[in-house]
């Protein structure tokens, strides 16, 4: 029975479901693999993992200006330094663990645990394999420390590789472009359309708009609204889907909009659904901040992008790639949104032309190419 043990973190919720894919996948599909999932931060120090975490969450919803100030000084400088020091020290309990469980391969999918799992590998204490399987479209420095002692670089894009190799001059043959993890119910082909549209209560004939609030984080609330009273007031022959995740705030303003423009029989409102592959099956256009999970996810469902609220660092960046590509637009900070959402609507070959570059980057295989290379090789 061969080991793997699988790394990840709570900072937004592309880490754990990227993690969580890989171990899905394995399980189905390798009996004679045993994989395990750790939250890396979490059994290091508990303590520690609410204080960042929730430091994390707090800075990009409340002062994002300042989360865009750490992302960019972590990649160097003092600050770099300091997490350089302390993945060191946390490295000593993460050892604990490895010993005991005698891994035949790591994966991570978090820069702490890469930069914990190098620094041992580097001192000799982990002789396994360590696969990094990088979350967004762009690649940051803090993946990268000691990055000459892991094995495997799982990335989202071409661009991604040709950074590795040339800033960081990573051996191109340990780069593999399989795109970011997802759930493989994002591949499901044969969806009940028509039962989805009928548990919503939408209607089949029309055009139908994924909204993403924002979640838990609810940046650029009062440009979320607007472009929620934009979409009911500019498009009455479209219906929306929107989901407001964690933020109960959001959520209330949302079902205050819809009732103050009667349009209840065109709006679902949603707090939370484990249905997001069902609404994107369905769905002709998705609007979302740019987080990596999600974005792989629309890809993959053939949806072009409307852009919004982007997180300041890797989102911004993430944004920046699928703009460059011409797969989304991106409404920003001090665009109007009626007369940005107007103007999409009446150049339809905007929409057609991102609909046509979806398959360049869309990589609904992602998952499984990770985890076939991986345990084949072990």
């Amino acid at each position: 029975m061969k080991k793997v043990l699988i790394f990840y973190g709570t900072y937004g919720g592309g880490h754990l479901a990227a993690a969580r894919s890989i171990k899905e996948y394995i399980d189905s599909n390798y009996k004679d693999v045993e994989a395990t999932m750790f939250d890396c931060i979490e059994y290091v120090n508990k303590y520690v993992n609410k204080v960042s975490t929730t430091a994390y969450k707090e800075m990009a919803k409340v002062a994002p200006w300042m989360w865009k100030k750490v992302y960019s000084n972590s990649d160097h400088g003092a600050l770099s330094k300091i997490s350089d020091q302390s993945n060191k020290i946390m490295a000593r309990k993460l050892n604990k663990l490895i010993q005991e469980i005698e891994p035949d391969l790591i994966i991570s999918t978090l820069p702490f645990s890469n930069n914990m799992c190098t620094d041992l590998k580097k001192k000799g204490k982990i002789t396994c394999p360590i696969a990094t399987v990088m979350t967004d479209m762009a690649p940051h420095g803090q993946w990268l420390v000691n990055c000459e002692f892991l094995d495997y670089f799982f990335v989202a894009n071409k661009e991604m590789k040709k950074t590795l190799v040339t800033k960081y001059n990573i051996d191109c043959n340990k780069i593999f472009v399989t795109g970011i993890p997802l759930s493989g119910r994002f591949l499901n082909r044969n969806f009940d359309k028509e039962a989805i549209f009928k548990e919503f209560n939408l209607d089949p004939e029309k055009n139908t708009v994924l909204f993403f609030a924002g979640g838990e984080f609810g940046l650029g609330r009062k440009k979320t609204r607007m472009i929620l009273r934009a979409l009911i007031r500019l498009f009455k022959n479209f219906q929306i889907i929107a989901i407001s995740g964690k933020n109960i705030r959001m959520n209330h303003k949302f079902k205050e909009i819809v009732s103050l423009y009667h349009a209840e029989d065109r709006v679902v409102v949603l707090d939370y659904t484990n249905k997001v592959p069902e609404l994107m099956s369905i769905s002709n256009m998705v609007i979302t901040k740019p987080g990596g999970l999600t974005i792989t996810e629309s890809l993959v469902s053939g949806l072009p992008i409307i852009i919004t609220n982007p997180i300041p660092g890797q989102e911004e960046e993430n944004a920046e790639f699928l703009v460059k590509n011409k797969v989304a637009v991106w409404l920003k900070k001090d665009d109007n949104v009626a007369r940005f959402l107007k103007n999409l609507y009446r150049h339809p070959e905007i929409i057609e032309e991102m609909k046509n570059n979806i398959p360049n980057l869309a990589k609904p295989n992602s998952t499984a190419d990770i985890c076939n290379k991986l345990i084949a090789d072990i």
